[in-house]
């Protein structure tokens, strides 16, 4: 081998990450076990209680606002003409500042309560609510936006008007809203116009439950939301359900984990009060992720204890975990495509187990790639849809987002070009930025991958990181896709170069968007703006002595280091 062979072989391995030792890993600082510390004493079970009427109090004044401003169907809307209830809609300034006021409330009381889950951003705090105080608190701030009419999005009158074509017996995959209801249907009318021509970018078990949805609601619109929120809450009670569990394999405290992946403002916004079917996505890919972590770990058990606990026996009770977890990973990839990639994950955690080498990778490609094979072939045939969705996926690129890094970078760049006489050259800006941005998303997953299979990184951690990636990077990047990286990371992410941005991002982006039901005016948000503020200071000047705004001894200082997470079982 020459010289430059030499080099050439060198760089490869060391750009897959092949020969990074270890410490080195980049990645792995985000990571640090959590102690285990004592539940809450007495003067800070009262502040939680206050913490938590604060964040209901912001819940139910966001769900009254909705009757007015929030995502509601241009027709059969139950409140329009109403006396008392109509009155939000015609007072569209006064409801938008008693929305943003709502809103200020729940991020305030969710980053009050990070005091007692996670403490300070730099530490762990001395002590910890329990996992029922945040399970009440979480269910306290969800009950009213649950109940309250859509907001922020207008997504779930497409996901009525899609199901409705494939009731009829038309292929979604094919026809939009217009050609397949007609321009007059009352479903159609209810779609945002940039999506009435447009086919169903959604996987075949999304639409195959909406197909049912649809026979069982019928035009009915309100009962169709109805249906369709109580699968996002499925999805949010099995993000509840996996990512506890997640953690304790990953050392997180589980409250730590909930705090940041569940209680975050954009699952109450978005997930619970927009209705997104990205609830039910991360939901089973999560669920997924840990039962087939329970065949290869054992129950609870964790990838950095396995040399010195030895491993479990692989048995058939394994085997029907691994198959179980795959199914369900696989089925979350039939609402949205994008969660499939939890697979690579676990097939190089299998691998793994299975003696991290070549063929053992292929060995684990090939058992999950029969099984979610298999399952995707089962979905698309009985459903009825086939595998139309494959052309749809890049329905949304349409949208020019300012969150998504490839389209920001052509963007400024196509404006640029038009200050300085060139033209408008966007959309070539574009064509060249967006490919680009999927190279280094892949380029990222594949190092992650690797990581995973030398056991350098959390198969958990990894994937959320490799998420992260693509969420950025997507030509098209909604608030919600945030939650896609935030939720698995927050299983295992426990550092402050994490944390910071997390929760920084999830305050801001969950306060920028506006509700979506009706077209505002500069003066109104400015106005409504300037009330919410005002409002919030005098709250704050009455609370300022009853509630954590300042750190205090006990809360959020760091603690001794005690016992972390671990096998419990």
């Amino acid at each position: 081998m020459s010289v430059l062979e030499g080099k050439i072989q060198a760089f490869g391995r060391r750009a897959l990450g092949l020969d990074v030792p270890a410490p080195d890993h980049t990645v792995a600082v985000l990571h640090r076990d959590e102690p285990r510390v004592p539940g809450l004493d007495g003067p800070e079970r009262a502040q939680l209680d206050r913490i938590r009427l604060m964040g209901a109090t912001g819940a139910v004044l966001m769900a009254i606002a909705a009757l007015g401003i929030g995502a509601q169907p241009v027709h059969q809307n139950p409140v329009s003409g109403m006396r008392v209830f109509g009155i939000f809609a015609r007072a569209h300034t006064g409801s938008l500042a008693m929305c943003m006021f709502g809103t200020v409330l729940v991020i305030g009381a969710w980053l009050l309560l990070g005091r007692f889950a996670i403490g300070g951003l730099n530490g762990s705090p001395r002590r910890r609510l329990s996992r029922s105080q945040l399970d009440r608190t979480l269910l306290l701030w969800i009950i009213p936006l649950s109940i309250a009419p859509p907001m922020f999005s207008n997504d779930v009158y497409s996901y009525l008007a899609q199901s409705e074509i494939a009731a009829r017996g038309v292929d979604p995959y094919l026809e939009g809203p217009v050609a397949g209801l007609g321009i007059d249907n009352v479903l159609t009318n209810n779609v945002p116009t940039i999506w009435r021509d447009t086919p169903a970018p959604y996987g075949p078990l999304f639409l195959w439950i909406g197909r049912g949805i649809a026979h069982l609601t019928g035009d009915n619109i309100i009962a169709g939301v109805w249906v369709h929120r109580l699968l996002a809450l499925a999805g949010v009670a099995l993000i509840v359900w996996a990512l506890p569990r997640l953690s304790v394999r990953c050392g997180v405290a589980p409250v730590s984990a909930l705090w940041l992946g569940a209680a975050n403002p954009l699952v109450l916004f978005h997930l619970v009060g927009g209705v997104h079917n990205d609830a039910l996505m991360l939901g089973l890919m999560l669920a997924g992720m840990e039962l087939t972590l329970r065949a290869i770990y054992g129950p609870g058990g964790r990838p950095d204890r396995l040399n010195a606990t030895g491993l479990p026996p692989f048995n058939a009770k394994a085997w029907a975990f691994l198959a179980a977890g795959t199914v369900v990973i696989t089925l979350s990839s039939s609402i949205k495509l994008t969660s499939i990639i939890a697979l690579g994950f676990v097939g190089m955690a299998l691998a793994r187990r299975w003696g991290a080498s070549v063929s053992a990778v292929a060995k684990a490609a090939v058992v999950l790639g029969v099984v979610a094979g298999a399952t995707t072939l089962i979905v698309s045939e009985a459903s009825g849809l086939g595998f139309g969705w494959v052309h749809t996926l890049s329905v949304a690129n349409a949208v020019r987002s300012w969150m998504s890094l490839p389209t920001v970078i052509g963007i400024i760049t196509g404006f640029g070009g038009v200050l300085l006489g060139l033209g408008d050259h966007t959309t070539a800006l574009l064509s060249i930025t967006r490919p680009i941005a999927a190279v280094v998303a892949g380029y990222i997953t594949i190092r992650m991958l690797v990581a995973t299979g030398l056991g350098r990184l959390h198969p958990v951690g990894a994937l959320g990181v490799a998420l992260g990636a693509i969420v950025l990077l997507f030509p098209v990047v909604q608030p919600w896709y945030l939650l896609w990286a935030i939720v698995p990371l927050a299983a295992w992410a426990t550092q402050p170069v994490f944390r910071v941005p997390a929760v920084a991002f999830s305050a801001v982006v969950s306060m920028l968007v506006m509700p979506r039901g009706a077209e505002f005016q500069v003066f109104q948000i400015i106005g409504a703006a300037v009330a919410a503020a005002v409002c919030f200071g005098l709250f704050y000047l009455l609370t300022r002595n009853s509630l954590p705004w300042r750190a205090q001894p006990g809360v959020s200082a760091p603690s001794q280091e005690g016992t972390p997470y671990r096998v419990t079982s």
